[in-house]
């Protein structure tokens, strides 16, 4: 017996796309690389405006597209399904100080001597 899923992808970026076209109704369409693959997507005017307002008013920011995996328009290219868009703002992580070694741990350990 075979079970029916779903399968759902995420795709996390981190700044706006350099090439954007526009299609019917306004929607905006980008092609965002995977790695190995690429996915287009194509949102509705009102998803894309929430990107572009993150992009300008956080200095930091990250928005998560989540949609379904449809069909292939090329090899290793696929086109992103109903995408749904969340952006977040977040704080980079302070770089952390370089630890110095302890002065004893350092030292070489001292020799005993006899004294006869």
């Amino acid at each position: 017996m075979t079970l029916t899923g779903k399968l759902e992808v995420t795709i996390k970026i981190n700044q706006l796309p350099s090439e954007v076209t526009t299609t019917k109704n306004g929607w905006k369409e980008f092609q965002v690389e995977l790695g190995t693959r690429s996915a287009i997507i194509a949102m509705r005017p009102r998803l894309w405006t929430r990107i572009e307002e993150s992009s300008r008013t956080f200095p930091h920011w990250i928005a998560v597209i989540s949609g379904q995996m449809g069909e292939d328009v090329s090899k290793n290219c696929f086109r992103l399904l109903e995408p749904n868009v969340q952006v977040f703002e977040y704080k980079p992580k302070a770089a952390a100080p370089a630890t110095q070694p302890d002065a004893a741990a350092a030292a070489p350990a001292p020799t005993e001597t006899k004294e006869s």
